[in-house]
């Protein structure tokens, strides 16, 4: 075996777990738009679409409201009854995604993070808003790009300011 043959061979060994400048850019593009197509409320299907973004083999760990759940059936019943609980009394919803954050940690996994408002109308008419933020762990099995853990936290419906620390109590 040549010596040029030999080094060539050895830096593609040492490099298979790194990953490229253009190679986490462009993994990271193709996960922020997974998730943006998912979530776009102008077209219909987004409950299929976010059950989509999940991987369909192996283990699924989704923490919540303070509960865990490893079971991708479990996880899939919980996005349908959102759907049917709360995404159907929305009107005219928009996801608004307001910060976002795409790590590419290896060739096969990937970690977004973002924050987000849905604004949209009560049946009644009223103005509402719902929001909270998201961490979803991707994993590439099969070619194809899954959530395989995600962490979700909403905003509480009243947020109270912080308590003045000068502020002298009776």
């Amino acid at each position: 075996m040549s010596v040029a043959v030999c080094a060539f061979t050895l830096s593609g060994c040492a490099r298979s777990g790194e990953v490229s400048p253009l190679e986490r850019g462009a993994i990271a593009q193709q996960i922020e738009a997974q998730i943006r197509g998912a979530y776009d409320l102008s077209k219909p299907g987004a409950e299929q679409r976010m059950i989509a973004l999940y991987a369909d083999t192996g283990r699924i760990v989704s923490a919540s409201a303070g509960q865990v759940t490893t079971s991708r059936d479990t996880l899939t019943l919980g996005i349908k009854l959102f759907w049917q609980n709360v995404g159907s009394n929305m009107r005219e919803p928009t996801w608004i995604w307001t910060h976002t954050y795409v790590d590419v940690l290896a060739p096969n996994a990937a970690v977004f993070t973002g924050t987000y408002r849905v604004p949209h109308h009560t049946p009644r008419g009223e103005p509402h808003e719902i929001a909270g933020a998201m961490t979803l762990a991707f994993a590439k099995r099969g070619g194809k790009w899954g959530v395989v853990q995600e962490h979700l936290s909403d905003v509480p419906g009243q947020v109270q300011a912080p308590m003045d620390t000068t502020m002298k109590m009776p």
